[in-house]
């Protein structure tokens, strides 16, 4: 199993974000610190500093408020693993670390079809991007392993707009023991 280890969450993240959402290209970003923490340059100030900041901006630049959640528990569910996402997704970096968010993630899955339940939203977006370098590398195996993360995953990669140029991870079903005859 690959390990998550990476610089930090990049700015491509927020390229496929705007591009996913409709905005017009030409936003200015940089980074910040040796994690390499996105900025995003805005007209009127200092600048937006943090993946999960920006986004939530940029999905109220798109008038997309709906995939924040639209209830106060939604909302809040969408920001617990917009935050998860950041403290622990981003910051793995060994194969352990990459095995319990998988295995937390399988548990979370179990009964929802969504990270937030029934509804799509900007945590499904962020924890696929974060998750797609892990995804490449498991083996069917690993895959079979994480079946409720491996369903979420195909049917968000699949999601119009979502997976972009981001290469199609594969999920071979087996179908020689089935009981169809």
């Amino acid at each position: 199993m690959a390990a998550v280890a990476r610089p930090g969450p990049g700015v491509e993240e927020l390229v496929l974000l705007e591009k996913l959402l409709g905005l017009p290209k030409g936003s200015k970003y940089g980074v910040h610190g040796e994690r390499k923490v996105p900025v995003l340059q805005t007209n009127n100030g200092p600048g937006l500093t943090g993946i999960m900041t920006i986004a939530a901006y940029l999905v109220k630049q798109a008038k997309k408020e709906q995939l924040l959640g639209s209830t106060a528990e939604e909302k809040a569910i969408v920001q617990q693993w917009l935050e998860y996402r950041v403290t622990q997704v981003d910051v793995s970096s060994s194969k352990e670390d990459t095995r319990i968010i998988l295995k937390d993630l399988n548990i979370h899955l179990e009964d929802k079809v969504y990270l937030a339940g029934n509804i799509f939203t900007l945590a499904d977006i962020l924890m696929y991007y974060g998750l797609h370098h892990v995804m490449v590398e498991l083996t069917v195996q690993e895959k079979e392993n994480y079946l409720n993360v491996s369903r979420w995953f195909n049917h968000i990669q699949h999601y119009p707009g979502v997976r972009q140029h981001l290469s199609n991870v594969v999920f071979i079903k087996n179908r020689l023991y089935t009981n169809a005859h």
